[in-house]
C-alpha cells in the first residue's frame, strides 16, 4: 500500500516497509519504485524502507518546466524531513544515485551512510561506457518501450503525456549532472558506490567517482550490467547490508585510507 505526501514542491507517491533504521531505496530514471523488488523485502528485513516515486516517475505527477536533479535533491530533502521525519540511509541507483550524491552534498545532517549503483557524477555524453546509445533513445522508439508501458500504467497525468516526460529526462541525461570531483570531495557520508562491470556507466567513470568520495568503498560486481541489482540480487543485497551495518574495516596495506 502506499500514500501521498504533500510535499512543497511536488504530491509525492511514496512505499513503506519493515522497521528499524530508516532506509530511502531511490528508483532509476524513468522507472517506478517497482524495479526494487528483488531487494525490497530482504532490505526491510532490516530496515524500514521508504520507497519514493519522484517527480514525472511513477504515480508522482509530472512539475511544470524542465527535470533536474537538483529539483528532485530538494523534493528528497523535503520528504525526509516530513515523511521520515530525519536523516536515513540512501540506497539510489542509476538517476537515485545521482539524487544520493545532491542530498549528501547539500543536506549532510539528513545522510548517515549512501550507496550508489550504476552512477555518474557528469552528463552521459562523459560517463556513458558507449555515448552513442543515447542518441537511439526517442520517447516512441524500441530502446524506451519498456519504460514507456510502466509509465503509461502507473501515471496521474495518463499515457498522452509520455513523450512530453520522456524528453525532459532525455535531455536531463545530455545535460545533467554537472558535478566536479572538488564537489565530491565534500561527501561525508560514507558511501558505498557499485557498478556492474558492463555497466552502462563507463568503469573509468565509476572509478572517478569513487576515487573523488574520500570515505568511499568500491564494489564493481562480475558479470552484471546496469541491472546488476535484478541480476545479483543476493549479493548486491549482502554488499548493501554489510556497509549500512558495519563500519570500513582497517586493511592491511592501505594506500588510500592510509591519511584517514
Amino acid at each position: 500500500m502506499g500514500a501521498y505526501a504533500e510535499l512543497p514542491g511536488v504530491r509525492t507517491w511514496y512505499e513503506t516497509e519493515g522497521g528499524g533504521d530508516p532506509l530511502l531505496l531511490l528508483h532509476g530514471g524513468l522507472s517506478t519504485n517497482g524495479t526494487w523488488g528483488a531487494l525490497r523485502a530482504a532490505l526491510a528485513a532490516d530496515h524500514r524502507v521508504f520507497l519514493p516515486e519522484r517527480r514525472a516517475h511513477g504515480h508522482t505527477p509530472d512539475v511544470a518546466g524542465p527535470l533536474t536533479y537538483e529539483d528532485m535533491a530538494g523534493d528528497t530533502a523535503a520528504f525526509l524531513e516530513t515523511v521520515v521525519g530525519g536523516p536515513a540511509h540512501l540506497v539510489g541507483w542509476s538517476d537515485g544515485g545521482v539524487v544520493a550524491l545532491l542530498v549528501a552534498l547539500a543536506r549532510p545532517d539528513l545522510v548517515r551512510k549512501a550507496v550508489v549503483i550504476g552512477t555518474n557524477f557528469r552528463p552521459a555524453p562523459e560517463s556513458f561506457a558507449d555515448p552513442a546509445m543515447l542518441d537511439a533513445m526517442t520517447p516512441d522508439g524500441p530502446d524506451l518501450a519498456f519504460f514507456r508501458e510502466l509509465y503509461e500504467s502507473t501515471s496521474p497525468d495518463g499515457p498522452a503525456h509520455w513523450p512530453v516526460a520522456a524528453a525532459k529526462v532525455l535531455r536531463m541525461w545530455r545535460t545533467q549532472p554537472t558535478l566536479t570531483p572538488a564537489d565530491l570531495a565534500r561527501i561525508q557520508a560514507p558511501t558505498l558506490v557499485m557498478a556492474g562491470d558492463d555497466d552502462m556507466i563507463s568503469l573509468e567513470h565509476t572509478a572517478a567517482l569513487y576515487r573523488a568520495i574520500a570515505p568511499s568503498t568500491l564494489a564493481v560486481l562480475p558479470a552484471a550490467s546496469h541491472l546488476a541489482p535484478l541480476e545479483h540480487p543476493d549479493l548486491v543485497h549482502r554488499l548493501i547490508l554489510d556497509h549500512l551495518t558495519h563500519p570500513t574495516p582497517e586493511t592491511l596495506l592501505p594506500l588510500r585510507r592510509a591519511s584517514r
